[in-house]
């Protein structure tokens, strides 16, 4: 077997950053002479050039909807070259939970090798840090199947291409990080199985695992959430080593019979560990007493799993994942040590074409009437990004997307020799507004967070939210969904109300809040298992566990998922805070 050699990683990147503005360059050539003879590339009449300049002057700068013609066409089995010069044989899904409908993006064997560099070049510098000698991995993974579509392509989230794919297997066994489950459990049909028994695996190899991840932070909150209902039933079957009647597609069966023996001193010992804990804190080191970290993309949409993610882990360093998407990869963490609320993510130069748009508007003065217009400044390259600014991100890939607009804000927190280090801010859309306001993911989850402070004040938390503009009434106001973990009173809840409320700093919303052309906040409770309807909706649609996010903001779009919220209400409460 191969190991992957940390040290040449290690050197190869440094080199290349501090050659950054030339490796731009080769990339974008060898990005453009691959795909130069593609009809929508011909189009642009670029005629063979694959200079920057040339590149920037022909071709525009596009969102999703403006491809998703020619991406449609690759669907349904085109064979002519549309926007790749090598025909696309796989379709990733995006998650689809923010717009309610997942898109389609083309995924190739570039993508694959770009996906294989950024987790060896991650993992080289987290290794440094928290070496793993030949251990296991506990990973909660996840693989929806992969469906045809109607021109013949497989298509299946991201991850499941990722995981499909015969490079992923090597890539793991070369970073010593085998994964404790057996495939069969990985590809389950049904993910409520699947999360059992890789719980199951964990605890069988439980003095192996040295690492514990998922895609998403999410994935390893649900994961020990469910272990806190079942841990009894996962007892019971390492006692008498057969496995739980929960369990019934036959070919989990069989793996799993391959794994578990009669076994009553692990049974007695996870018993005892379980009874032990208070509340469940340090649950993880106390399973798994080798765990050197905890990996997965915490940051984003996935920071409010933090709080409880460390209650699992106890003094487990928790470590955030790489940035990327569905639509390709940006960077690398290559300073694991820094808390995941902190993390920044250094460019790879080689893997893509990178531009960045500045988020700071110019402003024009009309020279006739006087008046001034803001125009949206022009993209910048890779190595002109300034310190502290914050820009949008536009990706050219190997994939057959060129300057396309990924929606992501970052912000400039530094350089790796000539490469910027990049924070990930927000999504661009907005979330909430109903008139001046403009409120995005991350205010939602900073309103959150302060007003959940009074629930925290009686052990108790927010297990998951949601939020929902509702324009039904005039004014229109804010709706903020929350789960919570027991029961809380009237009184304290109407001071989250009130606290929500107030929490949203954006000038226009507090402007508009005290003329009232927008409504008193609603706080909305809902009841237990609420979100868990939400995920098993998506995944009866075909999505992968491991790249559900929970909607933070349901739309009109969302009707399904609004329908089960409203359905789950128990309580709800109006803002007095203006």
């Amino acid at each position: 077997m191969t190991i992957l050699d940390v040290e040449k990683v290690v050197k190869d990147f440094e080199t290349m950053t501090k050659d950054a503005e030339n490796v731009q360059r080769e990339t974008l050539k060898l990005i453009l002479e691959e795909n130069g003879c593609a009809e929508y590339l011909q189009k642009l009449e670029l005629n063979g050039r694959t200079d920057p300049e040339s590149f920037k002057a022909c071709v525009p700068v596009v969102t999703h909807k403006d491809l998703e013609p020619y991406i449609q066409r690759v669907v349904d089995g085109a064979f002519s070259p549309i926007l790749t010069g090598k025909p696309i044989t796989t379709i990733s899904l995006s998650s689809g939970t923010t717009q309610g409908k997942p898109k389609f993006v083309p995924f190739n064997d570039e993508l694959m090798e770009t996906t294989l560099q950024i987790y060896s070049t991650s993992f080289a510098f987290r290794n440094r840090e928290f070496p793993i000698e030949n251990g296991k991995a506990l990973q909660f993974i996840y693989s929806s199947k992969q469906t045809k579509t109607k021109g013949g392509l497989f298509a299946g989230t991201a991850t499941t291409n990722v995981f499909r794919n015969s490079q992923f297997k090597n890539a793991m066994k070369a970073m010593q990080s085998r994964i404790c489950s057996p495939d069969e459990v990985i590809f389950g049909p049904d993910f409520h199985q699947s999360l059992y028994c890789h719980l199951l695996c964990g605890l069988i190899f439980r003095e192996e695992i040295q690492l514990v991840s998922s895609t998403f932070a999410h994935s390893i909150v649900l994961a020990f959430r469910t272990f806190e209902q079942v841990w009894e039933e996962l007892c019971a079957d390492i006692r008498e080593g057969v496995l739980s009647s929960r369990i019934t597609f036959p070919s989990i069966r069989s793996a799993m019979a391959k794994l578990l023996k009669p076994d009553p001193d692990l049974a007695d010992l996870i018993e005892k560990k379980c009874i032990g804990l208070s509340n469940w804190y340090g649950l993880i080191p106390e399973l798994f007493p080798n765990v050197k970290y905890i990996y997965g993309i915490m940051t984003g949409s996935m920071e409010p799993y933090l709080k409880k993610l460390r209650h699992y882990a106890a003094d487990v360093p928790l470590v955030a994942a790489d940035y990327g998407a569905s639509e390709g990869w940006i960077g690398a963490n290559i300073n694991p040590t820094v808390p995941p609320e902190s993390a920044t993510y250094v460019v790879l130069p080689n893997i893509g074409y990178f531009e960045f748009i500045p988020m700071k508007e110019n402003v024009v003065q009309d020279k006739v009437n006087g008046s001034s217009l803001s125009v949206e400044p022009k993209p910048i390259g890779l190595t002109e990004v300034k310190m502290d600014e914050e820009y949008e991100i536009i990706i050219t890939s190997f994939a057959g997307l060129y300057r396309y607009r990924l929606g992501d804000v970052v912000r400039v927190t530094g350089f790796h020799n000539l490469v910027p280090k990049l924070k990930f801010v927000c999504r661009r859309n907005l979330l909430l507004t109903i008139n001046i306001d403009k409120n995005t993911e991350k205010d939602l989850q900073l309103a959150v967070e302060e007003a959940a402070k009074s629930i925290a004040k009686q052990k108790l938390e927010v297990v998951d939210f949601s939020s929902h503009v509702d324009v039904s009434t005039d004014p229109g106001h804010y709706v903020i969904f929350w789960e919570i973990s027991g029961e809380v009173s009237d009184e304290v809840l109407q001071e989250c109300c009130n606290c929500l409320d107030r929490s949203f700093v954006d000038a226009g919303y507090v402007s508009s809040r005290k003329v009232n052309t927008i409504g008193p906040l609603e706080l909305r409770v809902v009841g237990k298992e609420t979100f868990q309807k939400i995920l098993d909706h998506y995944m009866g649609l075909g999505a992968a566990l491991s790249q559900f996010k929970t909607p933070r903001c349901v739309g009109p779009m969302n009707s399904k998922v609004l329908q089960i919220l409203c359905d789950n209400v128990a309580k709800n409460y109006f803002s007095t805070a203006f």
